[in-house]
């Protein structure tokens, strides 16, 4: 059978929990690599059930919290859209399949809603709002001087990329997503490099990226072109464990995790060929935790008062650095920004870690959406983060 054809197949029993022939099943079990792919075309139903499972499914490493909670205090509640919040909640709820919504403001719970039997001591997996928690990290190392400057060569800390296509490309244009190597991010394209680069054979133990990306041809020149790859996050965070000598896990429990006082220990996925943990995806824990991040990020990425994140770092992470698209856009350092000033850690099937620092608000989402994204699910989202918006701003008007 042509591996192709038999990967092929491996991806759709996956999906539809179904039994392969035999003889197939026998030439070769899915990889981790091609289960992880499996993921984007999982039915709705898995997704509702598993999405709370991901550590448990995939081999991942642990940060631990601490002894000490940052408080999450209960505020008053907020009245989203008059008087009957509560049916139109629920009703956005089930309509994209949101498993919990959390609103803080001035660091106090303010909304706390959960659904399809998810809860507040679960965790749930957060795909690509892991890139954002990525960034954070390689900030924080970029102030303890584990990486030396934004500006620095990807070839100064993974050999591997010189003679390839990111030899020269920088921190920075990492960090921005401007590499301009070529890439396809389409999530419905079971050829795309997305839903491909996982598939391949582990290759003298280095990290399923590695192999993948430095393959790949440049499309336009390094720093003039955004294009979304989610596989230069899990080659950033290739870049943070080669720098700090740590897993992403390990650092983000130093540095965040029990510093700053999550109250659950967080797991992030580790890749099968070399044990390092994705940075573009695979972090999970607990609602309440991702809405300690947002205000971590809110707090200024202070710990007891004192910045533990690098000021080049700070001041470019929540700035427009990118046209996406869209006019009111932008893309910061792995952190999309909006015009009026906030930020939001999102990733697909409906994750989200929004800031919104003039209103010293934080809204964390975590959800199984019917597909990857799509324009209808993304306005869908937005108009339910205006209309917390609008409910926070009808409480100033006299």
């Amino acid at each position: 059978m042509p591996a192709n054809l038999r990967t092929c197949l491996f991806a759709i029993a996956l999906c539809l929990g179904a039994s392969l022939p035999s003889a197939a099943a026998d030439a070769a079990e899915p990889t981790i690599g091609q289960q992880l792919e499996g993921v984007l075309f999982w039915p709705q139903a898995e997704r509702d059930a598993q999405f709370r499972r991901m550590y448990e499914r995939f081999p991942s490493d642990r940060a631990t919290h601490g002894t000490q909670v940052h408080a999450l205090p209960a505020g008053k509640p907020l009245v989203v859209e008059g008087s009957d919040e509560a049916a139109q909640l629920a009703g956005y709820m089930a309509k994209y399949h949101v498993a919990g919504v959390m609103v803080l403001q001035d660091g106090r719970v303010r909304l706390e809603r959960y659904a399809l039997g998810f809860g507040p001591t679960q965790r749930w997996i957060s795909f690509s709002v892991a890139k954002s928690v990525t960034s954070v990290l390689l900030g924080i190392a970029l102030q303890q001087g584990d990486i030396r400057s934004m500006n620095d060569r990807l070839g100064r800390y993974i050999p591997e990329l010189r003679g390839s296509a990111y030899a020269d490309v920088t921190v920075e244009q990492l960090l921005t997503m401007t590499s301009g190597v070529r890439w396809n991010e389409d999530y419905d394209d079971a050829k795309s490099d997305v839903a491909q680069m996982y598939l391949g054979a582990c290759v003298d133990g280095e990290a399923h990226v590695l192999s993948y990306l430095k393959k790949l041809p440049r499309q336009w020149p390094a720093g003039t072109h955004w294009n979304y790859n989610t596989a230069e996050t899990d080659l950033l965070g290739i870049l943070v464990q080669r720098a700090t000598h740590r897993s992403l896990a390990a650092y983000l429990s130093e540095t965040v995790w029990k510093p700053y006082g999550m109250a659950s220990d967080a797991y992030w996925i580790k890749d099968e060929c070399d044990g390092s943990d994705t940075g573009g995806s695979g972090l999970s824990a607990t609602l309440g935790d991702y809405a300690r991040l947002g205000q971590f990020m809110l707090d200024g990425g202070r710990v007891a008062g004192r910045p533990v994140i690098a000021k080049a770092w700070l001041a470019g992470a929540t700035r427009r650095h990118a046209a996406t698209g869209a006019p009111d856009r932008g893309y910061g350092f792995l952190w999309w920004t909006d015009a009026d000033g906030s930020y939001a850690a999102i990733g697909i099937f409906g994750q989200m870690v929004y800031v919104d620092p003039a209103r010293k608000l934080v809204i964390a989402q975590v959800a199984s959406w019917p597909a990857a994204t799509s324009k209808e699910l993304v306005a869908g989202r937005r108009a339910f983060v205006a209309a917390v918006k609008r409910a926070v701003d009808a409480e100033r008007k006299p």
